[in-house]
């Protein structure tokens, strides 16, 4: 039998050990800091056979347990060479990346050197911070070289649009001054990572954002297994129910909550269980208020998405919906990611391009990366009829995509048609395009028509000579220095 005495005396002698043992010092938690040097080279989606360029970068990061340092993705995406500086020290060190999620805006570095961890204390990962809680940034910006230590307050949690991904996840919301150099650095209260500073507003005097504690758990968790799966999507669009009408329309009774479903993806985790008219009232339990949002500590509310995000792709979601005035319980899994849903693809790292080209004719699958060739207010300066997909950004199908005629590169074979880019391509010889691959199956096996007709989604056509097209293709690329007709994840489905 345990001595209760014992037990007692041992429990008060470890809570006194917690209560009273030293925090890590400022000095220590500078310690643990990290300059990141990058070089990363883009592809250019203008002439999408073609990079950039490399150009620097520069971050922060932590130490943390196992020889890692966090940071942001954002500091090391499109990577080609990578270098970390210790606190304190001149000497830069080679390192190299272990893992990196562009979704929630984070990476993982380590050094090889052993000799670059030693004597550093790593710092823990922390709990989510209460609203109005003091917190440190500690980091590199610009204005000088060595560490700078801020201090500020969190100032809201709630979800939040990523710039780096678009993907709207779990935010907090900071006063602490943020400027470029900062990004990647750790937000610290008592001496542990409670986020890692990812965002600033320009515009605005000392808003920033950070990665909070709950999203960095998330990130560790999925690639515990050594691969990046992502954040999981329901693959539902909904709409408020806060009008009484609405509600009685749908036979909810008093006192219940919920959202209405609008859309359901084509291919998404809800197809099959959930369709439009649903109303979805709880998940995993948590209510579903009328507004669309969650509690997820007493009093402080978020998206609903909230629930959804703090699984990982693969687990059941357990779902409470109305369906003609009934009560169901579902249980749906949750295969799918949110690139898979999107018609045109938010920002992409680390991947090249598709393209193919015919006749001189460039054409591409449209995506927030190509909209960059228009600059950085492309919302304003690209094609309206471009701009407008992106407000219902769903697939009609499993693997639609929006395919454009990028641009024309001048040549006596496409002659007439060299102002029609960009120009979205609806059909190839009467067959509706769904994506890239149709495309090109289109183009080049048929073999009874000695035309290739696009037609575009005002019938307006462009008509190319097969034979014609035969004979000026060598010579397109040649003249234009193109070493491929096509791209290589194209080149792989010949």
């Amino acid at each position: 039998m345990v001595d209760k005495k014992f037990s007692l005396f041992t429990l008060i002698i470890v809570f006194m050990l917690i209560l009273f043992a030293p925090p890590i010092l400022a000095s220590d938690i500078s310690d643990a800091i990290v300059k990141v040097y990058a070089v990363s080279d883009s592809p250019d989606y203008l002439n999408p056979w073609n990079m950039m360029g490399p150009y620097s970068v520069t971050g922060s990061g932590a130490i943390i347990e196992g020889n890692r340092i966090l940071t942001n993705a954002h500091v090391v995406s499109n990577l080609t060479f990578l270098q970390v500086r210790r606190y304190g020290n001149t000497q830069r060190y080679p390192a190299r990346l272990l893992a990196i999620s562009h979704q929630c805006d984070l990476a993982l570095l380590t050094v090889d050197d052993p000799n670059f961890f030693r004597d550093i204390d790593p710092l823990p990962i922390g709990e989510l911070p209460a609203t109005n809680q003091e917190v440190l940034v500690y980091g590199f910006p610009m204005g000088g070289d060595t560490l700078s230590i801020t201090k500020g307050v969190v100032s809201r949690i709630e979800h939040q649009p990523y710039v780096h991904s678009s993907i709207v996840l779990l935010a907090g919301q900071i006063d602490a001054a943020i400027n470029p150099g900062n990004s990647g650095g750790p937000v610290i209260v008592d001496g542990k990572i409670v986020g890692v500073v990812m965002q600033g507003i320009p515009s605005s005097q000392n808003i920033g954002y950070m990665v909070p504690a709950p999203i960095i758990q998330h990130f560790f968790e999925d690639i515990s297994d050594g691969k990046l799966d992502g954040f999981p999507d329901l693959g539902v669009y909904t709409q408020r129910m806060e009008n009484p009408d609405i509600r009685e329309k749908y036979a909810m009774p008093e006192n219940t909550t919920g959202v209405l479903v609008n859309q359901v993806v084509p291919g998404s985790s809800a197809e099959g269980f959930i369709y439009p008219g649903d109303v979805i009232l709880a998940i995993d339990d948590s209510p579903i208020a009328n507004d669309g949002t969650v509690e997820f500590r007493a009093k402080e509310r978020t998206n609903l998405v909230y629930m959804v995000q703090n699984h990982q792709i693969g687990d059941d979601l357990n779902i409470k919906i109305m369906r003609d005035g009934k009560v169901q319980n579902l249980s749906v899994n949750l295969n799918s990611s949110y690139e898979k849903n999107w018609l045109i693809p938010y920002e992409q790292y680390e991947t090249l391009p598709t393209y193919f080209i015919y006749g001189g004719l460039v054409f591409s699958p449209l995506s927030v990366n190509l909209f960059n060739i228009w600059g950085s207010r492309w919302f304003d300066n690209a094609p309206k009829e471009l701009v407008a997909l992106l407000v219902n950004n769903v697939p009609k199908v499993e693997g639609e995509q929006v395919v454009i005629l990028l641009r024309v590169l001048p040549a006596s074979v496409n002659d007439g048609y060299q102002n029609f880019a960009p120009w979205i391509v609806k059909k190839v010889n009467g067959k509706e395009i769904i994506n890239m691959k149709d495309l090109v199956q289109a183009i080049e096996n048929d073999e009874i028509s000695p035309f290739v007709i696009l037609e575009n989604n005002t019938n307006q056509q462009i008509v190319l000579n097969r034979e014609k097209v035969k004979q000026a293709h060598p010579q397109i690329l040649t003249t234009y220095k193109i070493k491929e007709d096509r791209s290589l994840d194209l080149q792989q489905m010949q």
